[in-house]
């Protein structure tokens, strides 16, 4: 049996912010990249009157394609969040490009926005999600999500062979290095500002074993020919040849308005995150949260699946308050 009303008949698409009565909404998502989307989506589906504010500063914008995505797979991020708004569109979910200045707690969430105007929500879902903090040598940014990369299972396929060098920056740069030979055989690990004696034996073991060579030694700029990383250069001034280079970004989260709703965090070693239940739930009553707000490591899937379980989560929520309250 088909709905010959349709997913719009509610007419609520163009209304704007104040397209509710008083500017008030069952849900407010906070980012409008996979995992707000992916909840707006599931949310509109079930009737429930969404607003989407979407500040358009997704993490992946440097990239081309994104990949690993099952049925996505190579898809470019803009034309992907460009679908995605599309499919909310027709269930009556409202998007507005702009940022959410402030939340207040009260009967209801008062949410500011950047232009002035105040909207109110039963609920919310934050799903601002991360920076990435890139290392300061010149010519990383300029060339980040091109030759310049930070995850394989993202790029590793496409430049599979390749040699590869990968910039130390910490730590977790080892793990890095000895990922990375799985998509190359020809891997050289650049320890940069990482002194060799704070590797491990077992680093050290690990490296050998994967076929990784070690260079000591600051990297100072990275060499391109004809818009093609062609290698990097040294302090000392020599030159490595190198068409790829693997980087590990500081990822700097965008949890604000979560700490300002005096959500509890968890300090990791990749930055400050929300304590969340297996839906996204906060300690805040009445707010998720969804996609790289709860973690770095959450891909493009993985956002976009946590969007949508905090969204079922918030169908059922606002269902049961509903009966209560009719029931007494």
């Amino acid at each position: 049996m088909t709905n010959s009303k349709g997913p719009t008949d509610r007419g609520l698409i163009g209304k704007g912010p104040k397209g509710h009565a008083g500017g008030r909404y069952d849900v407010v998502v906070v980012g409008g990249g996979a995992a707000g989307l992916s909840a707006a989506l599931v949310l509109g589906r079930a009737r429930r009157r969404t607003l989407v504010v979407d500040a358009g500063e997704p993490r992946n914008a440097p990239s081309s394609h994104m990949q690993g995505y099952l049925s996505r797979d190579g898809m470019a991020p803009a034309g992907f969040l460009a679908v995605g708004r599309e499919e909310i569109a027709r269930y009556g979910v409202e998007l507005v490009r702009g940022r959410v200045t402030d939340v207040a707690r009260g009967e209801d969430f008062a949410v500011s926005l950047e232009d002035g105007r105040e909207v109110r929500a039963r609920r919310l879902v934050v799903a601002t999600g991360l920076r990435d903090e890139l290392p300061g040598v010149p010519g990383v940014a300029e060339r980040f999500g091109r030759d310049v990369l930070h995850c394989p299972f993202c790029h590793g396929w496409e430049v599979r062979d390749e040699p590869f060098g990968v910039l130390a920056s910490g730590a977790a740069s080892v793990h890095q290095a000895l990922m990375v030979s799985q998509w190359s055989k020809d891997v050289t690990f650049f320890l940069h500002t990482v002194a060799e004696e704070e590797l491990t034996d077992q680093d050290r073991r690990r490296l050998s074993a994967a076929g990784v060579k070690l260079v000591p030694g600051e990297v100072t700029e990275l060499v391109i020919e004809n818009d093609r990383l062609t290698g990097v250069r040294l302090a000392d001034g020599s030159f490595h040849a190198r068409s790829v280079l693997y980087v590990a970004p500081r990822p700097v989260p965008r949890t604000a308005l979560l700490k300002r709703l005096g959500a509890q965090m968890d300090e990791t070693p990749f930055g400050t995150y929300p304590v969340v239940d297996a839906t996204g739930l906060t300690s805040v009553p009445g707010v998720w949260a969804a996609g790289n707000a709860i973690g770095f490591s959450e891909q493009v899937i993985h956002a976009a699946s946590g969007g949508y379980r905090a969204a079922t989560a918030i169908v059922g929520d606002l269902l049961m308050s509903e009966l209560d309250a009719v029931a007494g």
